[in-house]
């Protein structure tokens, strides 16, 4: 009699993933949720695209170096900073929106693509890797986030996602289970016997 095949010790079970999923949901859904609600109350577009990108690295990956409050605070800081100034060295501060006009126009995508090539250039250089940081200076220089409303709610939105995610990873942590790539947490924990 054949023995049957071992299970893979690093393939998590469906029990564990589904603890994983539930936690994912959880942390991403209180965080963007929380900045929707603000947002409703205050009547201002507090839920933009890069408030996914940022809660989910909260959520998944909360040991992750580009997971921590500093980075992106960093982060998105140096994208706000960067796509207002590729938005004003194109002359687009006044311009209508990359969806507004159907598709880019020359300087439009001359300020996209500084705006994002200077954001991750700038984030090596100060040591504070945040890859939703990209999205931030990308929906600025494009105009989608600019000046006024749109980027008063960004900041605002994303000032939420990031004081609440990460404390909240932290809290909700299910031992064994932490909604990262399969395998990784008992990969992690091995290397720290």
């Amino acid at each position: 009699m054949t023995p049957a095949p071992a299970r893979n010790a690093d393939r998590p079970t469906p029990a564990q993933r589904t603890a994983a999923g539930l936690r994912l949901l959880l942390i991403t859904g209180v965080a963007v949720g929380a900045a929707g609600t603000a947002g409703h109350y205050l009547a201002w577009p507090l839920l933009t695209s890069t408030l996914g990108p940022t809660a989910y690295m909260f959520a998944a990956h909360p040991d992750d170096e580009a997971s921590r409050f500093r980075n992106a605070l960093v982060g998105h800081s140096v994208a706000i900073l960067v796509g207002l100034g590729a938005l004003a060295l194109f002359g687009l501060v006044h311009h209508s929106s990359v969806s507004a006009t159907g598709a880019p126009d020359w300087a439009q995508v001359g300020a996209a693509t500084l705006a994002a090539g200077l954001t991750v250039m700038l984030l090596e250089l100060v040591g504070s890797h945040h890859a939703p940081a990209a999205a931030t200076a990308l929906l600025i220089a494009t105009g989608l986030a600019k000046p006024g409303a749109p980027l008063v709610g960004l900041v605002l939105g994303l000032a939420i996602v990031i004081t609440l995610g990460p404390s909240l990873a932290h809290r909700l942590v299910t031992p064994g289970v932490t909604g990262r790539a399969p395998g990784v947490e008992r990969a992690v924990s091995a290397g720290r016997s």
